[in-house]
């Protein structure tokens, strides 16, 4: 007789106990909670439904998603939130699955094109290199010698200051990509990888790439995205996806992309060409009427600073009305002049004219009532945007009608213990509250004993954060609170306005090494933060997707609850659409948003088995307000503690015994 036919690996023979995995890590153990996601994903791919699954940090989420996707026979699309993450996968976890469990599988690493070299205006760049400082023009042969020797023509090999401001004459975005009429496009980069992707069973991006590629397909102009078709996709860090998501289904123009278009126009055409004259000239024109518009747009617009936003209404639009006319006509006559001509060069500048022009009618209007409109200052650059208020819309009528399989997943993807939020800002109901698709949801805990790990020190002394003098007497909390755990903090602020306030006040008082987001680039930061003690004051980017697992950690502090700013004119028109409803925008959205933002930042202290530190959170209104109620039941359950002499004996004292630190991925 013949030997049975061995039993084709399953999510049950990988990740459960006396598993593959636990056969092949030493310092592995079974985890309930991974295996219980893993079942509920691989039903998801089986059945052809959407999933909604939460699982707190240390269930290893990663290997529960990608297990039963590499296992479904079906081409899928893992998107994250961030590089960290996007790296995570692809570096660490998908050889595990490949090494250890002898899984086969092609896989695919994506990034946006801007990340790549463009070989065509590489070329043109390379007949007269024109550097913005001698600094940047030093990288020039290193550059170079890079160009003869890389397979990919990913930026990331090169050792490059992140304001490496060249890199932009460098590369493309899907905007000034020449596509398929490229003369080079068969040894472009980006055709390479897409075509890597066309044979890989597992794509992995980021949310930005994925929602750029999802705009791009459904524009009705324009096909050719850098994703292949695929057949089902799992969002990691879901809880971004809606301000990814909105940012890509909207529009914008800056005084960044007529620059760009007036200098990609005049390098369309060699000198010696009889019609470069004639092109140069319309070039010129539509940077002069556009520098124009951009010197008037701050004080007709009523923006106060260089870093500052603001809503575009009719009746502000009308005071550019003149200016914006004029850049219109001169795009009018860049893209005619470009239009008639053959090289794909021109082509491009032609319908890059037209679709600005069309976008700076939308803008001037303001009219759309599903679209918010806002111009926003950064820096040196001027942007006037429009987004959707509500994507879920968009994702119904983009995404979901092309796909049976969708799987969210997040360490807070739940306010309150319920993902009603999240599913309706998502768009998985209707306007009358029905599901479009058959959803189903999971929430696994983490195994981490937050009661023996972590302290949640909840101060009423302090005066109400609106109130004068709060930033005064949030700072010498700050100080206490370092002395108890010998600095090793991280004070997150909802506001950067606070941040400065409150390390100005501390800094020089602290005895520990003070650094500010944004005096550095944040990967220098947190290199500098994990080498020494030190107390780091931060706000947004450093609320969710840093990672300092050990005692180089053990303090976050928060200064106030995290309700988006009703100032903002995104969060300001959702308010305003919800009222519309005739629902009540601050249980709808405000609370339930506030209190996903506050998990993330209680998410950064506790990443390991073996840390153990303290949440601070100086806002009282957690304890005297009934809606705190909402956010307390939404944070893991800490000790809780008002009094910093008993927080510093809890610290400070007798640990119990850690139990067996488990493999985390």
């Amino acid at each position: 007789m013949s030997a049975p036919a061995p039993r084709p690996p399953s999510v049950d023979s990988l990740l459960g106990p006396g598993g593959a995995l636990e056969e092949a890590l030493p310092a592995y153990e079974h985890r309930p909670e991974q295996l219980q996601m893993a079942r509920a994903v691989e039903r998801a791919f089986s059945e052809g439904s959407y999933l909604l699954a939460e699982a707190g940090t240390g269930t290893g989420k990663t290997l529960a998603y990608l297990v039963p996707a590499l296992l479904s026979g079906r081409k899928v699309v893992v998107s994250t939130a961030t590089k960290t993450l996007q790296d995570q996968v692809f570096f660490k976890d998908l050889p595990l699955l490949s090494e250890k469990l002898g899984l086969r599988f092609e896989a695919a690493y994506l990034k946006g094109r801007g990340n790549y070299l463009c070989l065509h205006r590489y070329e043109s760049f390379e007949k007269d290199p024109q550097f913005v400082s001698r600094e940047e023009a030093k990288q020039w042969p290193l550059l170079k010698k890079w160009v003869t020797q890389t397979e990919t023509g990913d930026r990331a090999e090169l050792d490059l200051p992140e304001s490496f401001a060249t890199w932009s004459r460098l590369s493309t975005t899907s905007e000034t990509c020449l596509g398929s009429r490229c003369s080079l496009y068969e040894t472009c980069f980006v055709t390479r990888m897409r075509k890597r992707a066309e044979v890989a069973d597992l794509l992995v991006v980021n949310h930005h790439l994925f929602f750029a590629d999802l705009a791009l397909r459904s524009s009705g102009k324009r096909t050719e995205g850098v994703l292949p078709f695929y057949d089902a996709v799992v969002f990691d860090e879901a809880h971004a996806l809606e301000d990814a998501a909105s940012g890509h289904f909207g529009c914008s123009v800056s005084n960044y992309r007529l620059e760009e278009l007036s200098r990609d126009a005049v390098a369309a055409l060699q000198a010696k060409d009889e019609r470069h004259a004639t092109l140069s000239a319309l070039a010129q024109r539509v940077r002069s009427h556009a520098d124009a518009l951009f010197l008037q747009a701050p004080r007709a617009l009523g923006m106060s600073s260089q870093e500052s936003t603001v809503a575009l209404r009719p009746e502000t639009m009308g005071k550019l009305s003149g200016a914006l006319e004029q850049v219109r006509e001169g795009l009018a006559a860049l893209a005619s002049f470009a239009g008639s001509e053959r090289e794909p060069e021109l082509a491009a500048i032609h319908r890059r004219a037209e679709e600005m022009a069309e976008q700076l009618s939308f803008l001037e209007k303001s009219e759309s009532a599903d679209h918010v409109y806002w111009a926003e200052a950064r820096g040196k650059g001027l942007f006037l945007r429009a987004s959707p208020i509500d994507v879920a819309k968009e994702l119904r009528d983009r995404l979901y009608g092309a796909l049976d399989t969708v799987v969210f997943t997040s360490a807070t993807l739940a306010a309150d213990s319920r993902f009603d939020f999240f599913a309706k800002r998502m768009g998985m109901y209707d306007d009358e509250g029905q599901p479009v698709t058959r959803v189903r949801t999971l929430a696994v805990p983490s195994p981490f004993d937050f009661p023996r790990q972590s302290a949640l020190y909840l101060p009423t002394h302090l005066p109400d954060p609106s109130a004068p003098g709060f930033i005064e007497a949030a700072a010498e909390e700050i100080i206490q609170l370092c002395e108890v755990t010998g600095g090793r903090a991280f004070v997150l602020f909802t506001s950067l306005r606070n941040m400065v306030r409150a390390y100005e006040l501390t800094a020089t008082r602290l005895p520990y090494q003070a650094l500010l987001q944004g005096e550095r680039p944040k990967q220098q930061l947190l290199d500098a933060f994990r080498q020494t003690p030190s107390v780091l004051f931060a706000a947004h980017s450093f609320w969710e997707g840093v990672d300092v697992p050990g005692d180089a950690l053990s303090l976050v502090i928060i200064d106030r609850l995290p309700f988006a700013s009703p100032g903002d004119p995104l969060v300001a028109a959702r308010i305003r659409q919800i009222q519309a409803r005739g629902e009540e925008p601050f249980d709808q959205y405000q609370l339930p948003q506030a209190a996903l933002a506050l998990r993330q930042g209680f998410g950064r202290l506790i990443r390991t088995q073996a840390d153990r530190g303290i949440v601070a959170m100086l806002d009282r209104r957690i304890v005297t307000k009934s809606y705190g109620r909402v956010f307390l039941s939404s944070l893991p359950p800490a000790k809780r503690m008002e009094d910093t002499t008993e927080l510093s004996r809890w610290f400070n004292g007798p640990v119990r015994p850690v139990p067996p630190v488990r493999s985390i991925r």
